[in-house]
């Protein structure tokens, strides 16, 4: 075999052919609708659920308080390799384990601990003043919250957002364990997939299936680039 840099040709066969058909069950769009229905889902629930918790943990005293977040901090350091057997056997009670509701329901376990801590971290910095002035308005601790304290952590709630969606996009491990339908997988299992089967014709096939499955982590960014970088210099302005 003959080491080159250059190709003898260019060609955008290869993403042709992973576009019409990257595993040998499911066509990309397929695919990429269910990594973007499982990660997706697994953002908006851990920012929904982890920003009421993490309100909680940084507004009120309660017993008990630190130890959770100290079980919140230990939880995020345990390998996931850790929660396979409580979780297959909870998935199974509650007959979800092979849809991907139950894989969503797996990824939003996995991102909760740092979208928590991140987003009390965010809610500690905003002054408790600027909620006492709304509760003289007359609004209520939820109308309070929703419209002063969340658009001030909004860049921090952005960033939980996007891990916990990184975390659903890219994992696949846990994903083989808990999905046995061929019409339920993500792109990251289609790439192991294509390792662990005969489908791997070339390394090109997965070099252009690990290409176009970043593209949509890439638009995501580029989009929300702007609106982070204006949201954290509102905040220091602001503060």
């Amino acid at each position: 075999t003959t080491f080159r840099i250059w190709p003898e040709e260019f060609t955008l066969a290869v993403f042709q052919k992973m576009w019409e058909r990257p595993s040998q069950s499911l066509p990309f769009i397929g695919i990429l609708k269910n990594s973007l229905l499982v990660s997706g889902g697994a953002a908006l629930l851990s920012v929904w659920l982890g920003a009421s918790m993490a309100y909680a943990f940084a507004r009120f005293r309660f017993p008990g308080r630190k130890t959770g977040l100290f079980a919140l901090l230990v939880g995020a350091l345990l390998p996931p390799v850790a929660l396979m057997t409580p979780l297959f056997i909870l998935l199974s009670i509650l007959q979800i384990r092979t849809t991907l509701f139950g894989l969503m329901v797996v990824y939003t376990a996995f991102a909760m601990p740092f979208c928590i801590w991140n987003m009390r971290s965010a809610f500690q910095s905003v002054s408790k003043e600027l909620e006492e002035s709304a509760f003289l308005d007359g609004a209520t601790p939820l109308v309070a919250f929703g419209l002063v304290t969340l658009p001030l952590a909004l860049p921090s709630i952005a960033i939980a957002g996007l891990i916990a969606f990184l975390i659903g996009y890219s994992e696949f491990a846990m994903g083989w364990l808990f999905v046995d339908k061929s019409d339920n997988v993500t792109l990251a299992m289609a790439i192991s997939g294509m390792l662990q089967s005969g489908y791997l014709e070339s390394w090109a096939n997965l070099a252009a299936l690990a290409i176009m499955m970043s593209l949509p982590v890439v638009v995501l960014f580029l989009l929300l680039q702007r609106t982070l970088i204006d949201r954290l210099l509102i905040g220091k302005v602001e503060s």
